[in-house]
């Protein structure tokens, strides 16, 4: 493996002279038309995961991706650290994908952490995650007899659909792939914010020719059921918006379910925080760094947040994905690690960096559905990926501002004076053949860590829609005194009767007083359940006032509230199955779950799991020409249909339980 990477420098990469893209654009004539089983929308870890299943049960399965690399928070997002639980890990018990993706890391690096780095068992470089995956699809697919077809650089412009009965259908879908234009640079030239509008105007421009592709199912109609599926594996929640079902974003209100919410409404605008990751070099000698022209304008941001933290080595090595050489042993703050040595590469993601935490009306970056109609997004042809452009170019100016702030600051928000020195013998990577593949050196997308989430459909026990709620996951003490104030009495009840267990009717009948509950000490069992997930509920909450960066600003006060140590939790089917479309599916980050159970439901093998659920109960519903909705209809009774379902992932080694998983097992406390 090449060692040496082009570094440029943190400057000669923002350029200015950079054409004006129509908002939207009129549509064209599609240049192809192709046929597939599943329409996968997203190519990270969930959408990989939904295609591989499905090309092993032998389906023609497309995918496209806004990036041209397949992997999302392992590749083009950058965060080539795994995410993972102790006991999940010594365990093994993952989605049988997710092991063969490990497998594949250790082999082409002969261990599984070639970076050292102490956040994670496994941290690498983003551009091997997106190889081996690569490898991992087409193997799937000559294995099962599937076909992939693979549209990097793509994105789903618009839906077609039909009404069935009851229900709507997709029938068809639009999407844009963009390559350069005859004598343009290459693609990952410019940062994300340069080139978004573009990749979702069908008109060719001076940097990029379009192919409008529209995507139809393989088979004709046979039945009532749906002859093809689609997928929103998107890190936003593109699809949900785009067809316009039900969701959720930013912050639900403070309920029984989620008695830890900071408000009493809910507040789409604060979103978990994104970043834009990059890598950086140790080099044996001082490098010059130019002090960027807009780095006072985010410098009163940047910290190491904690004392415990505030080491530059414990830092740079907390995600370092390549070290070709071991350094001494060191210690800070109760951490053990290695000290940085030259040609030590170093991915970073901190709270106190690189998070870009906007979260108020004027700075949110997915816009709600009231700001996708007031900027004409949901006309026909009028989509354009649902962001806030001007705050993702702040956000690409906050990352290199940070860079900048690790080399060269002296300040620190949140610890104060005498605490941050420069550190001047590093470089910031840069170029097509750098880490995160790009000119710029930034990751080729933001790393999202909360998107759209849907609501699944409404039932008698969940009126509003289905939903996985905080305490079906989180291992509070709710009895602590706070919640007697902040709920009301009835609902304070209603709190203590969710979390009873066994004994939940004596509570809701009164005969046993709330302050006598016995808290049950696992997560909600699903009978529906697909998958499984394994992590703590981790908090980059929004910052309370806007812009994000400015002086003195702080977090949203109570967002921290919730989080905390889960349960070894599981993944519904139902949390899988939007309102009003029956053939789209979601997997990802944007199921049912509310803003609470997102911070636990969005790590890396949670992804896997899901796309494993995703990919294989579309294969099943199109064996058996079943609608997925209708194996959930009459839960809580047996449904023999569903029962085949997940004996399939069990045979397939996808588990949808931890073991011992039962209402009468409340043994989970070792589970760390």
């Amino acid at each position: 493996m090449k060692r040496s990477l082009v570094s440029l420098t943190l400057l000669s990469t923002f350029i200015t002279s950079f054409p004006l893209i129509a908002f939207a654009t009129p549509p064209r004539t599609p240049d192809q038309t192709v046929e597939c089983d599943l329409l996968v929308a997203g190519g990270g870890l969930a959408g990989v995961a939904t295609a591989y299943e499905a090309l092993l049960a032998g389906r023609t399965v497309c995918v496209t991706e806004i990036t041209d690399w397949v992997g999302g928070q392992i590749s083009a997002q950058g965060t080539s650290a795994l995410d993972e639980r102790p006991t999940q890990r010594q365990q093994l018990f993952y989605s049988r994908g997710y092991l063969e993706l490990r497998r594949r890391i250790e082999r082409k690096y002969g261990e599984l952490d070639p970076g050292n780095c102490w956040v994670s068992e496994s941290c690498f470089l983003p551009r091997d995650g997106h190889v081996i995956l690569s490898e991992m699809l087409r193997d799937a697919a000559r294995r099962g007899r599937g076909q992939f077809k693979w549209f990097p650089s793509t994105v789903i412009k618009d839906l077609q659909t039909a009404q069935m009965g009851a229900e709507k259908r997709i029938q068809s879908a639009i999407a844009i792939q963009h390559q350069p234009a005859k004598g343009a640079p290459a693609l990952n030239t410019y940062p994300l914010s340069q080139t978004i509008a573009d990749a979702y105007s069908y008109q060719n421009s001076r940097l990029f020719t379009k192919n409008i592709v529209r995507f139809v199912p393989a088979t004709k109609q046979a039945g009532n059921a749906p002859n093809w599926y689609v997928i929103d594996a998107t890190e936003t929640g593109e699809l949900i918006a785009l067809a316009d079902v039900p969701y959720r974003l930013g912050i639900d209100p403070r309920s029984y379910l989620e008695p830890s919410s900071s408000s009493a409404t809910n507040d789409p605008y604060c979103t978990q925080g994104f970043t834009y990751t990059f890598a950086m070099e140790a080099t044996q000698q001082p490098q010059r760094h130019v002090e960027p022209p807009f780095y006072q304008q985010y410098a009163s941001y940047y910290s190491y947040e904690l004392p415990r933290l505030a080491s530059f080595p414990l830092v740079f090595t907390y995600r370092r994905i390549w070290s070709p050489r071991q350094g001494e042993a060191m210690r800070f703050g109760g951490i053990s690690f290695t000290a940085p040595t030259p040609g030590d590469i170093s991915m970073q993601n901190w709270t106190w960096g690189n998070d870009y935490r906007p979260g108020t009306a004027t700075d949110n970056l997915i816009y709600t559905r009231n700001q996708l109609q007031t900027t004409r997004q949901l006309q026909p042809g009028g989509w354009m990926g649902g962001l806030r452009v001007e705050t993702l170019r702040k956000g690409e100016e906050h990352a290199k501002g940070y860079f900048h702030w690790l080399v060269a600051g002296t300040t620190d928000s949140q610890l104060g004076a005498g605490v941050k020195e420069p550190h001047p013998n590093n470089r910031y990577l840069a170029g097509l053949d750098s880490p995160m593949g790009t000119a710029h050196g930034l990751s080729k997308y933001p790393y999202m860590r909360e998107g759209r989430r849907i609501l699944g459909r409404p039932t008698l026990a969940y009126p509003q829609g289905f939903t996985i709620s905080e305490i079906d996951i989180s291992r509070r003490n709710y009895s602590d005194s706070y919640y007697r104030l902040v709920l009301s009495p009835q609902n304070y009840r209603s709190l203590q009767a969710a979390l009873a267990g066994l004994e939940t009717a004596a509570v809701i009948a009164g005969t046993i007083p709330p302050r006598d509950v016995m808290r049950r000490t696992r997560s909600t069992i699903y009978p529906d359940a697909v998958g499984i997930g394994h992590y703590a509920i981790d908090f980059h909450p929004c910052m309370l006032q806007s812009p994000a960066e400015l002086p003195g600003n702080i977090e949203r006060p109570g967002e921290r509230l919730g989080a905390g140590q889960a349960y070894p939790f599981q993944i519904p089917l139902r949390a899988m199955i939007p309102q009003q479309i029956d053939n789209l599916l979601v997997s990802g980050k944007s199921i049912a779950v509310s803003h609470i159970a997102a911070a636990a439901y969005r790590v890396h093998s949670f992804e896997w799991s899901a796309g494993a659920a995703a990919g294989t109960t579309a294969a099943f519903a199109l064996e058996r020409a079943i609608a997925p909705y209708q194996l959930v209809a009459r839960l809580p009774f047996p449904e023999p249909q569903l029962e085949a379902l997940q004996r399939r992932l069990a045979q397939n080694n996808n588990p949808t339980a931890f073991p011992d998983t039962s209402i009468f097992n409340e043994a989970w406390e070792d589970w760390q």
